[in-house]
């Protein structure tokens, strides 16, 4: 939900979108790709990348790529949850300053959300301006990629307040972290989304058990 609505933002605002996207061997990989392809198809986006990173596979430590390790369901983890998956972020945007700069963009936009941090530490707006230095240290000189972040001091009910205001495509968009048909509902990421909506006075077009 979020990646989307920063990619409608970039096109809103008249940039052509080279579209990423990343399996690395999470519970729900075939799904996401397949909302990638819709969203890629709705935004009519100018490329699109796909890439499979199977190592995460191998890394195992999150229970989004370690099947033996159960998606937590109660709502109250504390600290760093076991979904997050060791330096994911860092890794991605490490890949997409690759693809920006073979394509020459002037900017990544990643739909990271300051009110994630408190679990997940790539998500944090400090964290990732330190990326764009050192992507720009380790880039040739020419290269001069800003790493844009949207969404990083909204919360989850002005995104879905947003999504619907530039009709990003949230019926196409997957958050939850355990199913591939019907969302669970209960996961860290389905509770976030559904209290965005309850928050923002809408009803979430996606289906849950």
């Amino acid at each position: 939900m979020d990646s989307t609505l920063s990619a409608q933002m970039m096109k809103d605002d008249g940039y052509e979108i080279i579209a990423v996207h990343f399996n690395y061997g999470q519970r729900t990989q075939k799904k996401e790709q397949e909302c990638f392809d819709s969203i890629c198809k709705y935004l009519k986006v100018y490329k699109e990348y796909s890439l499979d990173l199977d190592f995460f596979k191998h890394l195992g430590a999150s229970a989004l790529t370690d099947t033996s390790l159960d998606v937590p369901v109660s709502g109250v983890e504390k600290g760093v949850p076991i979904t997050y998956v060791p330096f994911r972020n860092g890794i991605f945007l490490s890949m997409a300053a690759a693809i920006a700069e073979k394509e020459g963009a002037e900017l990544i936009s990643i739909g990271v959300v300051q009110e994630d941090s408190s679990g997940y530490p790539d998500c944090r707006e400090t964290y990732i301006k330190a990326m764009q230095d050192a992507i720009n240290l380790g880039t040739k000189d020419e290269t001069n990629i800003k790493i844009h972040m949207p969404l990083v001091h909204l919360l989850k009910s002005e995104i879905v307040t947003k999504s619907l205001e530039l009709k990003s495509p949230l019926e196409l968009t997957w958050s939850c972290y355990k199913n591939e048909d019907k969302a669970c509902g209960v996961c860290d990421s389905c509770r976030l989304r559904l209290n965005g909506f309850l928050k923002a006075g809408a009803i979430d077009p996606i289906v849950y058990e």
